[in-house]
């Protein structure tokens, strides 16, 4: 739970009664390398802190798992287009490792917002960049080769550390074998 209080006061100033309130309201979950946290078709119902490991999102078409989105350390996210709306998901949420949780239900969200300004400025500033990183995320598919988004990649090492290729070039956008390519001629 220190990592997650760290983490919260990077973003806001929160004091101890506030916080308390806070730790009150979350819960630890450890997921197995492998297990699926939400599955396509169900309904989104928690917030998640990830205290150690990493999470993949992807969806299935034409038999195959398509990875658009990974996460890991540090890290706070939701399914969001299945958890505003309550309805059912579109994506499968995978441990790429086992991977240490912090939980935070809805309906506990709902009240730490209702009954805390602090925790609306977190979730405000949580939302805020999370969609910078899609917009920034979905720019560079529109602007960028697919070796300029693999550069873009080896900024964060922990991703090619941990990510399998296949899954990587997934999240690029190209074929395992182009990512191959653009890999060789790089080194």
């Amino acid at each position: 739970m220190d990592q997650f209080v760290a983490f919260i006061r990077s973003i806001i100033v929160i004091d101890e009664q506030d916080l308390e309130m806070v730790r009150a309201h979350c819960r630890t979950k450890i997921i197995p390398k492998g297990r699926l946290l939400l599955k396509a078709g169900q309904i989104a119902n928690q917030y998640y802190f990830i205290v150690s490991g990493g999470l993949r999102f992807f969806y299935e078409f034409n038999d195959q798992q398509h990875t658009t989105w990974v996460c890991f350390q540090n890290e706070f996210f939701t399914e969001i287009s299945s958890l505003h709306p309550q309805k059912p998901t579109r994506f499968n949420i995978q441990a790429i490792e086992e991977t240490e949780l912090i939980v935070i239900d809805k309906k506990n969200m709902d009240f730490l917002y209702a009954h805390l300004s602090c925790w609306e400025e977190f979730g405000r500033k949580i939302w805020e960049a999370t969609t910078a990183r899609m917009v920034d995320q979905l720019l560079n598919f529109q602007t960028l080769s697919a070796e300029e988004r693999y550069i873009e990649f080896l900024r964060t090492p922990e991703l090619l550390q941990k990510i399998p290729v296949k899954e990587l070039a997934a999240i690029l956008g190209i074929t395992p074998n182009a990512l191959s390519r653009i890999r060789k001629k790089i080194r």
